[in-house]
């Protein structure tokens, strides 16, 4: 289950893939037939995203590899590492868009592009944008961390295209610092956005967990039948996977086998409201 979602995952990214490559040639290449600086950059910034999104596929498949002798959970913490790169990658990006911004504020270029490489710019958004629009909704649907990172990094290449639409515009009709104001804003979304990827993939990979999630876990477990108490419970991400351990009292009388079927009604119930597939309990008598 948890390997066929992450191949499904990598669909979403193949997509992207795909995506940077043609749009980084067609904003080139009118880029400089149209005399565009910022539709040339938008498709220079596409080729580093295809860098990305490569590192985000590479952790899936990795992600899949069966545990072995020194991964006896498997390798699902990958996703989360290449969501961690992938964010990096984005912050850097953001920062970059945000110096070009301020040299091309100070230094404004005379050249005037062509007011057709403001459509080509325009497609590149919308396009960007419908794949944003797909690889979030799988994203959610799969429960995965990289895949929803790639799509942010979707979202941002769209914005940094409405930013090139902007700035071409205003070039063509004299206002040639408009551009680089937007640009600055674009960048700074990016970061922000990056920064939203990278602090939750580091909380995964500290062993963080949602302390209300957590609290609805510990309800769900104590209201299964023949459950007194519970304590010790803890949980951590695995990529897509909870990992759940907790300590549970039942009643001294029951046998080993009453204290076993206990067990496996609190596993099948997270399974069922949470998609849980890893539950550890340890029985104490009360």
């Amino acid at each position: 289950m948890v390997n066929n979602n992450l191949k499904k995952a990598e669909r979403g990214v193949w997509i992207s893939i795909l995506a940077y490559v043609l749009l980084s040639a067609v904003k080139l290449i009118a880029g400089f037939i149209g005399n565009s600086n910022a539709l040339r950059a938008d498709g220079l910034n596409n080729l580093t995203d295809v860098i990305a999104s490569v590192t985000v596929l590479v952790g899936l498949r990795f992600a899949q590899k069966p545990a072995d002798e020194n991964h006896k959970y498997g390798h699902t913490r990958a996703e989360t590492i290449a969501s961690l790169i992938a964010a990096i990658i984005m912050f850097i990006v953001g920062i970059q868009v945000i110096v070009d911004a301020f040299k091309n504020f100070t230094s404004p270029t005379e050249s005037t592009p062509e007011l057709f490489t403001a459509f080509v710019a325009l497609f590149g958004a919308i396009f960007m944008y419908f794949v944003y629009r797909y690889n979030r909704k799988l994203s959610k649907k799969l429960e995965s961390k990289a895949l929803y990172a790639a799509a942010q990094d979707n979202r941002s290449d769209a914005l940094v295209s409405i930013g090139a639409v902007i700035g071409i515009v205003g070039s063509y009709l004299g206002f040639v610092r408009l551009d680089s104001i937007v640009a600055a804003i674009v960048g700074l979304i990016i970061c922000h956005t990056a920064w939203g990827i990278f602090k939750e993939a580091v909380h995964d990979l500290t062993d963080g967990f949602d302390a209300e999630k957590l609290k609805e876990i510990e309800e769900e477990i104590r209201n299964t039948p023949g459950v007194t108490l519970v304590k010790d419970l803890k949980a951590r991400v695995s990529g897509n996977q909870t990992t759940v351990d907790a300590i549970i009292f039942v009643k001294s009388t029951l046998t080993i086998i009453e204290g076993h079927n206990i067990t496996d009604k609190i596993e099948q119930r997270l399974r069922d409201t949470y998609n849980i597939e890893r539950v550890h309990i340890h029985v104490e008598p009360n």
